[in-house]
């Protein structure tokens, strides 16, 4: 017998939610086959069998959330799996020699069809009541893509007679159940956790982005293109410098305040998954074109759910940009424990504003919202900070001479 248990499958991890098991039992598994689907608020994932067997039972149900250790799976290896196994490893550990028939040790029979299909792809098809065994894959030695699911989905299907569907609780006709569970339920647990530690303080500001689109058009005429959020990153980066105690640790355990020298920016990310924040890497060392190049890079993996662990951990400041949403002129956010602070920046809008003493003019102004952790840094120093990333957003020829 062998178990198959739930790993540390990321940083942090406690526990997983089992999404979708990918074998039955009775079912013959090969080694590094996946047998199981699990997500966390960071990542999905496929646990894989450790070696050849038959699945004899499954020990958790779809949906539910387990800890670090829990077994899942549990694989009978005895008689017929174990001789299959050792033959296995004694041929990959032989050479084949060319006059060996080895054609005739084995009875041909009906190979099971081992879909092929990225986590993310399984979801989707679930979601789009979608049975992937029966989808054609076109991707490469015939993997399964989105597209070739959603093409499935499109199809029109025979007529048969409706599926009396179960229902579970009705409170009402108009009611309607979303499952708590998976990522969804995953970010709940680490918005309330930060919620509930950190004493949340949030600073307001008014800020001119004119200089700063009128700089990007200019770089789009010499085909450089950068993109706000670029800009905003690396005006917090210069401002962490010298405010660094917004890119810091609380250890309350041992009474310190841990600076970190690095700066690791979380990029607050919108998904069809929920929120995700991607880690744009030692951003004090990087010039503003290769932080456009990277950010984008990142955020394209985390809208279709490829980031990597390393990709999404270990950073030590967070900003969201949600301007681009559309509709968001101030907000106070949600601290990304264990950090010190956060800052948004919001929806820019063309309004009349008063410059040069008694002139008015039109001017793109964009609102942003500092919140901080009060036990680390007091009111005026978050002032400070915010005022600092205002004059380098302002003034953004200035993020030119940072020229790391």
């Amino acid at each position: 017998m062998v178990e198959i248990k739930l790993h540390d499958i990321g940083e942090g991890m406690t526990e997983a939610e089992v999404t979708h098991f990918l074998v039955k039992p009775g079912d013959k598994v090969t080694v590094d086959q996946p047998v199981v689907e699990v997500s966390t608020d960071k990542m999905t994932a496929e646990i894989p069998a450790p070696q050849h067997g038959v699945v004899k039972e499954l020990l958790v149900e779809e949906g539910k959330t387990i800890s670090i250790g829990t077994t899942v799976v549990v694989l009978e290896t005895s008689g017929e799996a174990e001789r299959e196994t050792a033959a296995t490893v004694e041929l990959e550990k032989e050479p084949v020699k060319a006059e060996a028939p080895l054609v005739q040790r084995f009875e041909v029979t009906a190979p099971d069809r081992r879909v092929k299909a990225a986590p993310y792809t399984r979801k989707v098809a679930r979601e789009l009541d979608v049975d992937i065994e029966q989808v054609e894959g076109s991707g490469i030695r015939g993997r399964i893509t989105v597209d070739d699911v959603k093409r499935y989905a499109a199809e029109p299907v025979p007529e048969a007679p409706a599926k009396v569907e179960e229902q579970t609780e009705v409170t009402s006709e108009n009611s309607e159940t979303i499952p708590f569970r998976g990522r969804r339920k995953q970010i709940a647990n680490k918005m309330t956790q930060s919620l509930f530690t950190i004493p949340h303080c949030t600073h307001f500001e008014e800020i001119d982005v004119t200089e700063l689109l009128s700089i990007r058009q200019e770089l789009k005429q010499e085909e450089l293109s950068i993109s706000a959020t670029a800009f905003f990153v690396k005006a917090v980066s210069v401002a962490l410098q010298e405010f660094p105690v917004f890119n810091a640790r609380l250890d309350e355990e041992n009474e310190a305040i841990r600076i970190i020298k690095e700066h690791h920016i979380g990029i607050a990310t919108d998904t069809a998954e929920g929120l995700i924040v991607p880690v744009l890497k030692n951003v004090e060392k990087k010039s503003l074109q290769t932080i456009h190049e990277e950010l984008k890079a990142l955020t394209q993996k985390a809208v279709e759910n490829r980031l990597k662990r390393e990709e999404m951990t270990g950073s030590t400041f967070t900003i969201s940009n949600v301007g681009p949403l559309g509709g968001s002129i101030g907000a106070t956010p949600i601290i990304n424990y264990p950090e010190v602070g956060l800052m948004a920046f919001h929806k820019t809008k063309r309004r009349p504003m008063v410059v040069n003493e008694d002139e008015i003019a039109i001017r793109s102004m964009m609102n942003i919202s500092m919140v901080f952790d009060h036990r680390v840094a007091d009111g005026g120093t978050a002032v400070s900070f915010t005022n600092r990333v205002q004059t380098l957003i302002e003034r953004p020829y200035l993020l030119f001479v940072d020229l790391k």
